[in-house]
């Protein structure tokens, strides 16, 4: 777990090492004229990227999850695996659009 978070902390670092050096492209009030610039583009790979990592460690905990559950089941009666593990399990998840 320690590894995941240091690699999301890598991540969401990283658009403070990345954005400094982006050109920001043109503002005008007539959108002919204005154009989204390398900022915006490189924001929203970043988000994609940050998502798409959120995504995997999320299924990746769950595994783990469903794994600790499969090897608790058997050694603990039924009512307490059904009232306080089984509960944690199925917790909703959340959705990402990371299409770009």
């Amino acid at each position: 777990l320690e590894e995941w978070r240091n690699d999301m902390n890598d991540e969401i670092d990283s658009i403070s090492r990345i954005l400094p050096d982006t050109p920001a492209g043109k503002w005008d009030s007539d959108p002919n004229i204005a154009e989204d610039g390398e900022k915006a583009q490189v924001i929203r790979t970043w988000i994609r990227s940050v998502l798409g990592k959120l995504i995997h460690y999320k299924a990746e905990h769950q595994r783990c999850l469903d794994e600790a559950a499969a090897t608790l089941q058997p050694t603990l009666p039924n009512d307490v695996v059904f009232k306080n593990i089984i509960p944690l399990l199925d917790f909703p998840s959340p959705t990402f659009d990371v299409r770009g």
